[in-house]
């Protein structure tokens, strides 16, 4: 992605010029057409000149708030994030060949974590280290039902 032009015209309006070009109604439905997907590849695909994964997330973000669904999106990027690093599902023993892989994946999934969710994400992140899912695990979406279990629905 060249990082100049991301940022030239009016974003939004690119954003759903270009999702509505491949079929899609929303950013989330062409989010979750494509799960597991990092969402820097979900921007390259909607642009690779000119669309950043920042705008896909705040986009996402924005349509989460509406409907009311921030915490399926916050599970959504992890599942996400540890796609990217572990395309194989989660690692048989946490060891020092992987333990520094794992904190990078859980970190930029903090980073991405909307304010409202980030003391929630600490705890999750924190839930997966002390207590890791099963080797292999790999959620494919946010409906996975060990993220929900880790990260369950609050809102109304």
């Amino acid at each position: 992605m060249t990082a100049g032009r991301a940022w030239e015209g009016n974003v939004r309006a690119r954003l759903y010029e270009r999702v509505r070009e491949r079929g899609y109604d929303s950013l989330t439905a062409f989010a979750d057409a494509h799960p597991a997907v990092p969402l820097y590849v979900l921007a390259d695909t909607l642009g690779k000149d000119d669309v950043a994964a920042v705008q896909v997330f705040s986009g996402l973000l924005g349509e989460a708030e509406q409907r009311h669904r921030v915490t399926r999106l916050v599970r959504d990027v992890l599942a996400r994030e540890l796609a990217e690093d572990f395309p194989n599902g989660w690692p048989a023993v946490v060891d020092d060949s992987n333990r520094f892989d794992l904190a990078l994946a859980l970190a930029r999934w903090s980073s991405y974590a909307p304010e409202t969710h980030e003391e929630r994400v600490r705890k999750a992140g924190d839930a997966l280290l002390v207590h890791p899912p099963p080797p292999g695990w790999r959620p494919l979406g946010p409906d996975d039902e060990f993220l929900r279990t880790l990260l369950p629905d609050e809102e109304t």
